[in-house]
């Protein structure tokens, strides 16, 4: 039977690729025009293929002559081709590319689209682009021919759920897209529609793309030219080519040009919003690396560290072998020397936009710190430099608007102080109401706050910075710098205090490992600390709410004899049949002091003490209750 005759065999998309073609076939978006532009950049990479397997196999050796992108509109029939002759693919590699989702992050994706909280123009970047075609189309038809095979093979679906493939007569390389356009989208049959909207996406795309016989894009690769004769526009429409992120231009980027010991050239930008903060899940390495011009690998993970991985860009290398392996680049001396010039480039980036340009310097942090932070804890060589780019709100500003770095702290720390102090929590507003900042206000000892569950992290992580400690102030072994404040001794510190000291140990029995007199505390009757050497209490959170198996660690229970409570619990504490009350109020101001700090109590154990308490204080005992 020959292949023109032959029945064609029938396919069921995966659910997630039916899940999307319904969002796209049925929803009706601004800019529809990128489905092309994602059409146009898939044949780019099946050119970029056949030009690598050129040079690289000697019996294709000719296949790179001419590659090229074809556009080709038939009003009449509302028909629109989209061709080229590049890789092709054969029977499997059209069912596998175009009836799965692979990419990871993609069903999270087309959740936030049918929930019209994803922007459409960033469909490239979950590996789903080719279905946007539906957007179009109302049925498509995809014709290709492998360079392996003398077999041609067509995938035809309009878009309800399957699609079929049959062998074909086709004598040349390659793949071409028929695109059987809606109604409403005909006038995408124009040439000068066509060239439009070419022209608007895909003009930076490295091979030719013919619309009407001619070229009509710029293929001018801009990383090659001098610095100074590429202007910003062509900048961010190369940004815009790479990213997929609509008309938005970089944030800032990096012109790199380095000739010896290696010589290659790169462009690096930084976007000017982070998608992993779409909750889109964790974003790919955006980095494309070339050898001569040669797409080598895309989104290269060897080039830059992960904390780096929101950058795009690419390097074309002049020393790198086209025949380099994906396995070998990460040992490849090459590669190691240009992550070095990168990383370095991109550290010196930050620290001047820092100094010379803090509103854009505010505006990257506010984005990629969260991802800039793992670089402490992943790059060691680094990780100094990274530390001195981050910013934390401190007490010098409760309010949070003015952020500090690491550095500064330091040039404002006093004299004779050896630490740098923190405190973590889950927002400004908690943080600001631990009773343990009282000291440190009242001495003037700057506390940085931190809110970002990785900060723990990082300074555990860095243990000193500029010769002096990192230390959570809630640590039970604090050395406050400045001489001690004398206050005046009251009658509480005496014997009184010493037995409500031992009725509190009695009521909490093994909750706390200590309770006694506090140092830190100014007008709060107590406060919860950790003993010496153990995890900070945001940090025990964090690793308790990511299902860590975390061994309780011990809290020192601290009193304020100075505390109005406190003292009046001393002079009760003389009359044993005030002990059932004061095991009491132990009990509730321990479980204030957890609720201060974030940590959820027993709300019904909670609520029958001060309903008790509140009975006794009705009782006659209200003259302790402030």
């Amino acid at each position: 039977m020959s292949t023109a005759t032959r029945e064609p065999e029938q396919f069921t998309f995966r659910a997630e690729i039916t899940q999307l073609l319904h969002l796209l076939a049925h929803s009706l978006y601004q800019s529809r025009e990128i489905a092309l532009r994602e059409l146009i950049s898939n044949a780019s990479d099946a050119l970029d293929k056949m030009r690598y397997v050129s040079l690289t196999d000697e019996a294709h050796r000719e296949a790179a002559e001419n590659l090229a992108i074809t556009l080709e509109g038939f009003p009449d029939s509302r028909d629109l081709i989209v061709r080229d002759n590049g890789i092709g693919m054969t029977r499997d590699e059209l069912v596998e590319n175009l009836g799965t989702i692979a990419r990871s992050g993609s069903l999270e994706f087309l959740r936030k689209l049918g929930e019209a909280k994803a922007d459409i123009s960033l469909i490239g970047q979950f590996g789903v682009g080719f279905y946007s075609a539906f957007m179009l189309a109302e049925h498509v038809t995809v014709r290709s021919r492998s360079y392996r095979d003398d077999q041609g093979w067509e995938w035809r679906s309009d878009g309800s759920g399957q699609f079929e493939i049959r062998p074909i007569a086709k004598d040349d390389r390659g793949t071409e897209i028929i695109l059987h356009l809606k109604n409403d989208v005909r006038d995408l049959t124009r040439d000068d529609r066509i060239t439009q909207i070419v022209r608007t996406y895909s003009r930076f795309i490295p091979h030719p793309i013919k619309v009407g016989g001619e070229v009509v894009n710029d293929v001018r690769p801009i990383w090659v030219e001098p610095k100074g004769q590429v202007i910003d526009e062509q900048h961010a429409q190369f940004y815009q080519h790479l990213a997929h992120r609509g008309d938005e231009s970089p944030l800032w980027h990096l012109h790199i040009a380095v000739d010896s010991p290696i010589q290659f050239r790169a462009l690096l930008y930084c976007p000017r919003s982070n998608l992993e903060r779409l909750g889109l899940g964790r974003t790919e390495h955006g980095i494309n690396l070339l050898a001569r011009r040669v797409l080598v690998q895309n989104d290269c993970r060897d080039l830059l560290p992960d904390s780096f991985r929101f950058l795009y860009g690419l390097v074309d290398s002049e020393d790198l072998p086209l025949n380099v392996s994906r396995e070998t680049l990460q040992d490849n001396t090459v590669i190691r020397r240009i992550r070095g010039v990168l990383v370095k480039a991109v550290l010196d980036r930050l620290a001047k936009l820092a100094e010379d340009d803090p509103e854009t310097f505010r505006a990257f942090h506010d984005q990629f710190a969260p991802i800039l932070k793992e670089g402490v804890v992943s790059e060691f060589e680094h990780r100094d430099r990274i530390a001195s780019l981050l910013r934390f709100a401190s007490s010098r500003d409760e309010q949070g608007k003015e952020l500090t770095s690491l550095g500064d702290y330091v040039s404002r720390a006093q004299s004779d102080q050896t630490s740098i102090y923190y405190l973590g929590g889950p927002d400004l507003s908690s943080i600001r109401k631990s009773p343990n900042l009282e000291i440190f206000r009242r001495r003037g000892v700057e506390v940085l706050f931190l809110t970002d569950p990785i900060d723990e992290f990082v300074m555990a992580t860095l243990g000193r910075f500029e010769g002096k400690d990192l230390k959570s102030i809630d640590a039970a072994d604090l050395n406050l710098p400045g001489p001690e404040i004398e206050t005046p001794p009251t009658e509480s510190t005496g014997s009184g205090f010493s037995r409500v000291l031992e009725l509190f140990r009695s009521a909490l029995g093994d909750r706390v490992v200590e309770v006694r007199e506090s140092k830190r505390l100014t007008d709060s009757p107590c406060c919860l600390v950790n003993a010496s050497g153990g995890l900070s209490t945001q940090m025990q959170r964090i690793l308790q709410q990511a299902n860590r198996d975390v061994p309780p660690i011990g809290r020192v229970l601290e009193l304020n004899p100075k505390a109005v409570l406190i003292a009046r619990l001393a002079e009760l504490s003389n009359n044993p049949s005030n002990e059932a009350f004061i095991h009491l109020c132990a009990l509730q101001l321990w479980s204030n002091a957890l609720a201060i700090e974030g940590t959820l109590v027993d709300p019904e154990d909670m609520v029958a003490r001060v309903q008790d308490l509140m009975e006794q204080a009705a009782a006659g005992k209200s003259s302790i209750i402030h």
